[in-house]
């Protein structure tokens, strides 16, 4: 059963939450975080880099050193203050007049290590000693990570209660839309009863932020190595997690564009697609996928519409059934030759919130010759995956919208 707890939230005071609160580290490059930093926002702490000129490498020392600098900085200004009594505290986002609910707590590292916290993506090492450094020379959690549990009635009715009757301590929109609500729960006899409802879940399931979690587990593994009076209790030992019922969560698709047709012309590739997929010309109108094993396909300025024939997938197979593997085994690793979607230059992967005109614009632009729509991957397939101990194809998964950096910061 999982372990999460209150904590003093490091946060932003109500006039300048909206300011402070940044996209998440990983969604932005460092030219794009330079331009979006106003004069308060996270993205000094997280994204260290746009402070010199030109650019400094994130990776470098002096990066590192910025980053806790900054962070100190913001707090001595009063731009982050700690809170002083501990709170869950809960976390709203509303995108397209579809709101989610999720609750900001401080999750144990040894359910990640133990196997109750579920992954379904590997991590990259460069990245996560990246993020690692950060979290340990900040003894800080400075962005959250975004997990889903199994939906419980009693967690919804205390969130409803709350939302219901306390103003929201946050409350702003961002430039792209989504509505961002934040409140303090304060009452001592809920915060305990969600400690309580949470020891009867079995697990927690990754939804993103795969690598500040593996990172903030090692850090969490490191102090307590290095304390003789380690009980397990320490501060260090949790790490920042927003966590959201499943059933509120929505997975967007996460589409492909590849730069050649492995020596092949239009003709050719479109006769080996036939073997195992029905093929149907769609013409100039965006196509896209309406159901498991459809996708959609762009090439030499026509859409298409792929099924994969029976016996193509494996339905009882918690990674057979996925669009992703279907189309990597039949498409680009048979036909296109990319053997590893994490290494080849080939390919590229677009998040569906661009919208599959930006499919096409990437191959009219001649910058890719072929582009792929695929059908989203479920919350129940990711639980299954994460359950059976296997890990999904990489770029499977994309959610929106991302939490927002600065909104709560554990310290630790």
């Amino acid at each position: 059963m999982v372990k999460i707890k209150p904590f003093k939230g490091t946060r932003p005071p109500k006039q300048y939450a909206a300011e402070v609160a940044s996209r998440p580290y990983d969604v932005l490059n460092s030219q794009e975080a330079k331009e979006e930093a106003t004069e308060r926002s996270l993205l000094h702490i997280i994204k260290p880099e746009i402070d010199f000129d030109p650019i400094a490498d994130e990776h470098s020392q002096q990066v590192y050193d910025k980053a806790v600098e900054n962070f100190k900085l913001w707090k001595e200004k009063g731009w982050l203050v700690q809170d002083g009594e501990e709170h869950y505290y809960i976390y709203a986002q509303t995108m397209n007049g579809k709101t989610q609910y999720g609750l900001a707590v401080a999750s144990h590292y040894q359910d990640y290590i133990d196997g109750k916290i579920k992954k379904h993506e590997l991590t990259r090492t460069e990245k996560e000693e990246d993020r690692m450094i950060h979290v340990r020379n900040q003894s800080a959690n400075i962005e959250p990570v975004f997990f889903a549990y199994p939906a419980k009635k009693e967690i919804d009715e205390i969130v409803e209660n709350i939302v219901k009757n306390q103003p929201a301590e946050y409350d702003f929109t961002t430039s792209d839309d989504v509505r961002h609500q934040f409140w303090v729960i304060n009452d001592k006899a809920t915060n305990d009863r969600i400690t309580k409802i949470f020891e009867g879940i079995p697990a927690l399931y990754v939804a993103d932020g795969h690598h500040r979690t593996a990172a903030a587990a090692r850090v969490g593994a490191e102090r307590a190595a290095a304390n003789p009076h380690h009980t397990g209790n320490e501060e260090y030992n949790y790490f920042l997690a927003v966590l959201f019922p499943d059933n509120q969560l929505n997975i967007i698709d996460y589409n492909r564009v590849v730069k050649d047709l492995n020596g092949l012309t239009s003709e050719q590739f479109m006769e080996a697609l036939k073997k195992d997929f029905d093929v149907q010309e769609i013409g100039k109108e965006i196509y896209k996928p309406n159901k498991l094993h459809n996708f959609g396909m762009y090439l030499d300025g026509k859409w298409y519409s792929l099924t994969a024939k029976p016996g193509t997938y494996d339905d009882n197979d918690p990674i057979g059934v996925l669009d992703v593997t279907v189309l990597s085994n039949l498409v680009l690793d048979n036909i296109l030759g990319i053997k590893d979607l994490r290494t080849s230059k080939r390919i590229d992967f677009v998040g569906g919130i661009r919208g599959l005109g930006e499919l096409s614009r990437r191959v009219d632009s001649g910058e890719m010759k072929v582009a792929f729509a695929l059908y989203p991957v479920s919350m129940k397939q990711l639980i299954d995956i994460a359950d059976s101990g296997k890990i999904m194809p990489p770029k499977t998964t994309w959610f929106e919208p991302k939490l927002r950096s600065g909104v709560v910061i554990h310290e630790f």
